[in-house]
């Protein structure tokens, strides 16, 4: 189903792209758009267990889309340095291939921003985390991606 890499030395191991995604605060989620276009909006996630979690509005073109087809990829760049001289950029990455959806179970959407809120303010108070998620909570959605497969790249220069 995923084609093997190509250039399989620059390859990343399972372990290397665990420490990209958890080193990253932001990522692209693409979708299958309408009438064939692709759609790719920029999200901060947090990861967990092998699955990845977004925060969202309750509506808009990237639920609709999801809805239609709930297969996704999510790109994260780790490096990307220009090396003018070379003309080209020594370049580390990952995606991965999955499934999202969205959670309707309040444990199980609360166990996932409560996530989200610890990985990008974990020096919050418990109470002040507690208010900003009450606060946001109604108009909130959370997406779930479960990752079915994963590949990590990183540009010759740095594998040498």
């Amino acid at each position: 189903m995923f084609p093997e890499m190509r250039r399989k030395k620059q390859q990343l191991s399972p372990e290397a792209c665990i420490a990209i995604l958890d080193r990253g605060t932001s990522g692209i989620l693409a979708l299958c758009g309408d009438d064939g276009w692709p759609y790719a909006v920029p999200l901060s996630y947090v990861r967990q267990e092998g699955k990845l979690y977004f925060h969202c509005a309750k509506a808009g073109r990237k639920l609709d889309l999801l809805r239609q087809n709930p297969k996704a990829s999510f790109c994260v760049v780790d490096q990307d340095q220009i090396v003018p001289e070379k003309y080209t950029t020594y370049f580390r990455s990952v995606i991965l291939f999955g499934t999202v959806r969205e959670l309707t179970d309040d444990g199980e959407k609360h166990a996932a921003i409560e996530a989200l809120a610890l990985r990008y303010h974990p020096t919050d108070t418990p109470e002040g985390r507690t208010a900003a998620i009450d606060q946001d909570w109604v108009p909130l959605c959370v997406l779930e991606m479960t990752v079915e497969h994963m590949t990590g790249k990183e540009a010759i220069e740095l594998v040498r």
